[in-house]
């Protein structure tokens, strides 16, 4: 099983021993990405809803490095500090998985790296669509 370290500056770069993901036997895995602005270094928003849709961003940047889209995500963790924030959370996360969306889990953490609302980690398959990404039938170019 040959593994591949995927590194985009397009999402925040990683701050410890870890890759913001990785390739293997088909599959991307990301690391938890928080609603961390990857220009200006700071949290989106203060507000879950802000933070989610960058940490979504983010981990779209990602796929895309690894040649791989949001259409592609089959599993994802969503961490939040607060379990009263899932409505808001939610909304945004529906935006971004509108149709056929992934297998999720969503729990409760004690605390979220620098003090993020919500943290989101997922799993997806890498594109293989006939043709190449220029025949890509779900545009992960």
């Amino acid at each position: 099983m040959e593994k591949r370290i995927i590194a985009t500056d397009k999402a925040p770069a990683a701050v410890g021993p870890y890759s913001q993901a990785v390739t293997a036997s088909g599959f991307v895995f990301t690391a938890g990405q928080v609603g961390l602005d990857p220009t200006a270094g700071q949290l989106a928003g203060e507000d879950v809803a802000s933070q989610t849709r960058r940490a979504l961003q983010n981990i779209e940047a990602i796929l895309k490095a690894a040649g791989s889209c949001l259409r592609h995500v089959v599993k994802t963790t969503v961490y939040l500090a607060d379990m009263a924030d899932f409505g808001p959370m939610n909304a945004v996360y529906a935006e971004f998985f509108p149709e056929k969306p992934p297998a999720r889990a969503t729990l409760q953490a004690a605390a979220l790296p620098l003090g993020a609302r919500v943290e989101i980690e997922v799993v997806a398959q890498a594109c293989e669509c006939e043709g190449g990404k220029e025949a890509c039938e779900c545009h992960c170019s």
